[in-house]
Formats: structure tokens, sequence, C-alpha cells
């Protein structure tokens, strides 16, 4: 699933800007087509226009029936009555996601015979003292067995002691879910945290739930403000 919103907050239709001949949206559908890791891919939107250019393209799009707030609540409503095990979230930004990546978060699920994991996600590790600095940066923290235990905008761990090794880990907003922890989701309320630091990821760790985060060496180019857009367009080409 692909949670596709016009109006995003700090690039308006940023979904709808040209990529080299083509929307964002769609070039982010393509190359979730062409991991050939998924039996069905639809792009879920509350715009009309979205919707029109990804069946104009081929491809499938799900109209939201309510207004939603987070990728998770759109993806919620568009399965709630389809017979799926494991639903992925792609964001819309992401034109350049990539198989490896997915396929690792999906491993995931095919080695957790106990059933502990609610979801998985990925990270990637950050040097750059500008990107772990930057608000716009989602960093993750996590335990020695690679479960989340925090995400924040901050640069987290906090680094007071100088001496102590640190590292940084970038969240990449591609999630696999059990449909189970996608449907406790919608119906949970947004509580403190997540309302502050604006991370949907916050709701499922504030009630509980269990996120196995799985490293990556790829990191992309998500496409959050005019000068992402300008990288990928060079990156591109």
């Amino acid at each position: 699933m692909i949670p596709a919103r016009y109006a995003a907050s700090r690039f308006p239709a940023k979904l709808m800007q040209d990529l080299s001949g083509k929307p964002v949206i769609v070039r982010t559908y393509e190359a979730t087509i062409n991991t050939k890791l998924f039996d069905e891919v639809f792009v879920v939107t509350d715009s009309a226009i979205i919707f029109d250019t990804i069946t104009k393209a081929g491809g499938k799009a799900i109209m939201s029936l309510k207004a939603h707030d987070c990728g998770s609540d759109r993806i919620a409503e568009a399965v709630s009555n389809m017979d799926v095990d494991i639903i992925v979230n792609v964001q819309g930004d992401e034109p350049f996601t990539d198989r490896e990546s997915l396929a690792s978060v999906l491993d995931v699920f095919r080695d957790d015979v106990a059933m502990e994991i609610d979801l998985a996600s990925l990270m990637v590790r950050i040097d750059d003292g500008e990107e772990i600095a930057n608000p716009n940066t989602v960093k993750v923290i996590v335990d020695n067995r690679n479960f989340a235990l925090y995400f924040s905008r901050s640069p987290i761990p906090y680094p007071r002691a100088e001496e102590v090794e640190k590292v940084y880990y970038k969240h990449k907003g591609i999630y696999a879910f059990r449909k189970r922890a996608l449907m406790d989701f919608q119906r949970l309320p947004m509580l403190s945290l997540e309302a502050t630091e604006k991370i949907e990821a916050i709701r499922y760790l504030e009630y509980g739930k269990k996120i196995k985060m799985v490293e990556t060496s790829v990191s992309g180019i998500e496409i959050d403000t005019p000068e992402d857009l300008k990288r990928a367009q060079k990156a591109w080409k």
C-alpha cells in the first residue's frame, strides 16, 4: 500500500512534481511494482488528481472514504475488508524504493516463529551532523535485539559523553504490519508523545507494540522539500 496525500504540509503537491517525465507518485508506484515482491500494489489517496494519475498510468488506486491524519490510518481503512496477513506501507515520496530493503523487512516475519513482532521497519546509519540535527530526519534508537525504543526528530542519543562512540540511525518510512496491529492503530487515540513529535510510529510504542528495525545501507532520497526534489532529479539522471 502506498498512502498518497496531495496537500503535504512541507511541500504541497510534492507527489505530483515531475521526476524525469513522470510524477513522483508514479515513479514510486512503478518502483514498488518492479520489486516483484507483492501480490497486489495499490495507491491509497484522498486526491482525485492522484487517483486519476495512477489509473491513467495503468496502476491500481483506492480512494479514501474518510479524512486521515496519517498513512497508517489511510491504509487501515483500505485493507479493513481484505483477506491479508502482512501489509507493507511504502511512502509515496520514495521513488528510489528498492527490492533489497523491502525483502529484508518481509523476511522478519518469515523468521518470527513466536509471532512476537507487530511491525517491522527500516533504519539507515547516518554520520552527517546536519542530517542528524535536521528535524525533518526522524531518528530511531533500538535495544540489543534491534527492537525500537523511541523515534524522535531530535538527535538521539544525546551526545553528553564525548568519549563514547555514538551511532545514529535515520528511520526510513517503510513499514510492514501484521494486519491486527494496523487495525489496532486505527482505533487507538493519539497520545501526547506522538502528538508532540508528529511521528506515527510512536503510537505503536505508546501502546506496547513491538517494532523490529532492520538496518539497510540503501539511503535513497525521500522528497520532503523542493531541495530534495532537485537532488532526486539529479540522481535520476
